[in-house]
């Protein structure tokens, strides 16, 4: 069945006027082409009435018009909302903010947190076209690498050029938030989500981790946070006289802390001590965040002119065929 036919060129619609001259012409050249004679009575005339020829030329006549206008209909496109789809909507903005202090350069992610976090981003960035995405990194301090955005081409290179070092080191989890927030604060998408991810305690107390969950809180964020580090101790990278050496030191996650930010926003936390556990963790986000937004139906607009014009022709067959048999003149 089709619902709510539509043009996509209504103007050509107006073309339709030019049956009336058309119609106007046939009729007055029949009344002037009849031929008169002169009989003494009409009675045998009468009963002898017209052909189904002479009615016949009047129904092909209606029946080209018939066909201009279905020609004219064609060409403005007739569209109907025939064809009905289930869908997920695109309704979600996503900001990952990502720890790049000196830490993430421990050795108990294979080569080490910083690449394994960046590798199973981008795959996690590939397997979502549809959403725009952004990126923030932190340290001591914060900044936007990347703006939201649906060209993740350019996301995914910014994010392969990003290194420990590029910031003063620290491990600001409260700025990290704070900026990731504030770049979704005034985004209209259905769903808006930060995913934190970090390997230490926070150590700046600029903006407390609470105060900027309280502000994703308030401008309905969700935000999803992964605590990066193997159980017990790790190989962390220290600067010593002889150059950059990796000491197995005590792994600390504010666990309570993150947990905290998860709860307070809706979200969730996880704990990744390795690549598999880290990927499987972005997969299990990534299938949390499509199921949260319903599938909606739309209608998706199909051409009709199609059947317009072989109706068309159809008629203008018939219409061929009928003069040059049942209707055909002698020349």
């Amino acid at each position: 069945m089709i619902h709510d036919l539509t043009f996509a060129n209504p103007e050509l619609l107006f073309l339709m006027v030019l049956i009336i001259p058309a119609v106007a012409w046939y009729v007055l050249k029949h009344r002037s082409s009849e031929a008169s004679v002169q009989v003494s009575q009409t009675n045998g005339i009468k009963q002898a009435g017209n052909s189904y020829k002479y009615y016949l030329r009047h129904v092909l006549f209606g029946l080209r018009m018939l066909a201009i206008a279905l020609l004219i209909v064609a060409l403005a496109r007739p569209q109907s909302t025939r064809s009905w789809k289930d869908v997920t909507t695109r309704g979600i903005d996503i900001v990952l903010a990502l720890d790049i202090s000196s830490s993430m350069l421990a050795r108990d992610f294979n080569p080490n947190r910083l690449e394994a976090s960046k590798d199973i981003a981008i795959d996690f960035i590939s397997g979502r076209p549809n959403d725009r995405m952004g990126l923030v990194v932190f340290s001591g301090e914060s900044f936007t690498q990347c703006p939201l955005t649906t060209d993740h081409s350019v996301l995914i290179n910014l994010f392969k050029d990003i290194e420990s070092g590029m910031v003063e080191d620290g491990t600001a989890i409260g700025m990290g938030l704070a900026t990731s927030v504030n770049r979704l604060k005034d985004s209209e998408a259905q769903s808006k989500v930060v995913l934190l991810l970090t390997d230490r305690v926070n150590k700046l107390r600029s903006i407390a981790p609470a105060t900027a969950a309280e502000i994703a809180k308030t401008f309905d964020i969700r935000v999803y946070t992964i605590g990066v580090g193997s159980q017990g101790t790790a190989p962390y990278p220290v600067n010593t006289p002889y150059g950059m050496q990796y000491r197995n030191m005590k792994v600390e996650i504010d666990e309570a802390g993150l947990q905290q930010i998860a709860n307070e926003t809706n979200g969730k936390y996880f704990r990744a001590t390795d690549n598999q556990k880290l990927q499987n963790i972005y997969q299990e986000i990534d299938r949390l965040e499509k199921s949260r937004i319903e599938v909606k139906q739309y209608s998706e607009k199909q051409e009709e002119f199609l059947w317009f014009t072989l109706i068309a022709g159809i008629l203008l067959v018939i219409d061929l065929l009928m003069r040059i048999t049942v209707l055909r003149t002698i020349p």
